[in-house]
């Protein structure tokens, strides 16, 4: 919040100037006639978000596993509210934009959900909010960040280079065997992950889809041979545990301010209701509430999932409204959409995103108070 905040008051001062030549810095590594050559952004957006894709995958294989989503029953009802979730804020948008093919790129990004943002706001509500309803709310966003990805792989991908994809499904072999045989040395998996990375990058394929490609591979069960001694520590939730802080306090800042930046010198109402920001605010305030809270309702009226224990239909309504702070995720969304060919949309889809998240959080944050008024806190 304060890295948006610093972003968009440096993007709005004098020093704008210094700020798009930030970004704009070219950096390259070169080997031979080999090459990366890049601005500082797209490094960002490539290189540390594939970072924080690697977590997100880490996290929904341990939920999957063993986790909140380990079971059909468990699963079902947040996996319904995420697909909800999704349509219902597309729908929205693609109401407001069908008319024009470029800003019909956008489609995707009120349909995303920040995790991080989402629950900080959960949090200030402090131990009244049941425990169940927090894992409601992460299951929803861990489904959300999967479609998400599927959408990223499917209808943000370039030309496709088949002598990179090759030489990706051979590294993807090498994380095989390396799961399959046991390895549980951090390095080996990142020895393979980094030309993985360069592979997928090189391929048209986003790059940071090798985030999640890797964190599939890394082991979450422990082996048990040994009888005696500490047991050993899983792979899996020591890097879980060790790149939480990395990336809530590094990765997602340095996103944020580099891509939150949002010139509002000028801007009038009108702006606000161009088809591409309205778009995105309508999808991501109403589509996001209606398209979860309508499936949540549907799910349990036809039996295949029932309520988190000890959550109301008020606290499910507001945490729908949380659903609709889009943030890191949209933002990102939004950076693909629109890099080649939508240049003119750039500003007005950030003007979308900032103000659609920052309504569905202010609205989710109090109709959420309210609902646990009455609810006595925890011991």
């Amino acid at each position: 919040m304060a890295t948006t905040a610093f972003a968009l008051a440096v993007a709005n001062s004098p020093l704008s100037v210094y700020y798009d030549s930030l970004l704009n810095v070219p950096l390259e590594i070169r080997v031979g006639s080999f090459e990366i050559a890049k601005p500082l952004l797209l490094w960002i957006n490539d290189g540390l978000m594939a970072i924080f894709f690697f977590l997100v995958g880490m996290e929904l294989k341990r939920e999957v596993i063993e986790g909140h989503l380990s079971s059909l029953r468990r699963a079902s009802l947040p996996a319904f509210a995420a697909v909800g979730g999704m349509l219902v804020p597309a729908a929205f948008y693609v109401a407001f934009n069908s008319g024009d093919s470029v800003a019909m790129k956008g489609w995707a990004i009120p349909t995303a959900t920040d995790i991080a943002f989402a629950l900080g706001v959960l949090s200030l509500l402090g131990k009244r909010v049941p425990s169940a309803l927090k894992a409601f709310l992460l299951s929803v966003a861990i489904f959300d960040d999967l479609g998400a990805i599927v959408v990223i792989a499917l209808f943000y991908t370039a030309k496709l280079s088949l002598l990179s994809l090759g030489v990706a499904a051979v590294l993807i072999l090498g994380l095989v065997f390396l799961n399959r045989a046991g390895v549980t040395r951090p390095a080996a998996y990142f020895l393979i992950g980094v030309p993985l990375w360069v592979a997928v990058l090189k391929s048209g394929v986003h790059a940071t889809l090798a985030g999640v490609v890797l964190a599939m591979f890394i082991p979450l069960r422990v082996s048990e041979e040994s009888s005696s001694g500490p047991a050993p520590e899983s792979l899996l939730r020591h890097l879980e545990h060790g790149l939480h802080p990395w990336v809530a306090f590094c990765v997602l800042p340095i996103f944020a301010f580099a891509n939150a930046g949002v010139s509002i010198s000028g801007v009038s109402v009108a702006d606000a209701l161009h088809p591409v920001p309205l778009g995105i605010m309508v999808g991501l305030f109403f589509g996001k509430q209606v398209g979860i809270f309508v499936m949540c309702w549907l799910a349990v009226r036809i039996g295949i999932a029932s309520t988190p224990e000890g959550v109301g239909w008020k606290q499910l309504y507001g945490t729908s409204l949380l659903c609709g702070i889009g943030f890191t995720m949209s933002l990102f969304i939004a950076s693909l959409s629109f890099e080649q060919g939508g240049a003119a949309y750039l500003g007005l889809d950030r003007l979308g995103i900032l103000i659609g998240s920052l309504v569905s959080g202010l609205a989710g944050y109090f109709v959420l108070r309210f609902a646990l008024a009455s609810r006595p806190m925890d011991a």
